[in-house]
């Protein structure tokens, strides 16, 4: 048996600090398609680069750095095609990411440009660079919220089939989903679950999108949708409150004042479910070290949220009157933090 041999220091960090050539790559590629337009078979670069517009030589240079990463592979004669991982750039195929390559690589990217003044100040950098917060931003730029929407929903469908098969949904009567975006976790939970009913509650042109993405999966009948503030009031009387990766989006005086609002609107026997990540104990050099520790920092960047652990949850539950019944693990790499009002 051989050992993958372990880069010298010098040279792992080399790797480390020129990752965004890749980053960078993937985005353009993204950008033009290239992928979509290799899903017939391979093709050779001068005739991509037909395709998309853009010069040859260059667009060669670009296919052979990705099929370096695995992204693409390059015969003899120069034809480029599709590996698994490049099958995922496409657009609307299962385990699709193109929509989340245009994202992290393209405006997230920017604003970890300005990582320093988060470090400095506390603040996020979205501000900073762009002169409005990240949701205002998005509510600016529509294609780029679309984008964003197609971004959580890919990522969303692997969490709602774990999430669906971790934890027991069939006794409740109404699920509001709060902050649910377009409505894919729910949509998820309900599909995978006969009975119950659902509410996706979010901004009113967030729910606008939610009930056309519920009424294109036949959805409607048992799922409606409600707009307004969740920093001020959600809809009352449902038996379960989910809130998927919501909280991390805000400190914690701006957590608490969504789960007070939350807490205002449920009965007692109502659950509080927030799926998120778990933010571990201890960091080391684990993937979900990596992914609890990039995530955080990417809150701090883009919105001034953050990632929590369990002790963090269970306080801040606690200021907003709830009381941490358990966290139940997914196969999703996320969990399921539940509570009960106090």
């Amino acid at each position: 048996m051989t050992s993958t041999p372990t880069l010298p220091p010098p040279f792992a960090l080399y790797r480390m600090v020129t990752g965004y050539y890749l980053s960078r790559a993937l985005h353009a590629v993204a950008t033009l398609g290239v992928a979509d337009l290799l899903a017939a078979g391979p093709r050779h670069h001068r005739d991509l680069a037909a395709a998309t517009g853009t010069h040859a030589p260059a667009l060669n240079r670009l296919l052979r750095l990705l099929a370096s990463a695995g992204v693409f592979t390059e015969d003899d004669g120069g034809r480029f095609a599709l590996t698994p991982m490049g099958e995922c750039l496409r657009a609307g195929v299962p385990g699709s990411m193109r929509a989340a390559v245009l994202l992290f690589g393209g405006t997230t990217q920017d604003v970890w440009g300005d990582l320093l003044h988060s470090v400095r100040t506390g603040e996020p950098a979205f501000p900073h660079r762009f002169g409005v917060d990240s949701f205002t931003y998005l509510a600016q730029h529509p294609e780029e919220a679309a984008n964003f929407d197609t971004a959580m929903a890919d990522f969303t469908r692997h969490v709602a089939a774990a999430v669906a098969a971790t934890y027991d949904f069939s006794a409740l009567g109404t699920i509001l989903d709060v902050g649910g975006g377009n409505g894919a976790l729910l949509a998820g939970i309900l599909q995978a679950t006969p009975g119950p009913r659902g509410i996706v509650f979010d901004l009113p042109h967030v729910a606008a999108r939610a009930r056309a993405h519920l009424e294109a999966l036949g959805l409607s009948a048992r799922c409606a949708t409600a707009g307004g503030d969740f920093f001020r009031a959600v809809p009352p009387d449902g038996d379960a409150y989910l809130l998927k990766h919501v909280l991390h989006d805000w400190d914690d005086a701006r957590a608490a004042d969504i789960l007070r609002a939350c807490h205002r609107a449920m009965a007692p026997a109502a659950r509080l479910l927030i799926v998120e990540g778990v933010y571990p104990a201890r960091i080391d050099e684990s993937d979900a070290s990596r992914g609890a520790a990039a995530n955080d920092v990417n809150m701090l960047v883009c919105t001034g949220g953050r990632q929590r652990s369990e002790a963090e949850f269970r306080a801040l539950l606690g200021a907003a009157g709830f009381v941490l019944t358990r966290i139940v693990p997914t196969p999703a790499g996320i969990s399921i933090i539940e509570g009960r009002p106090t």
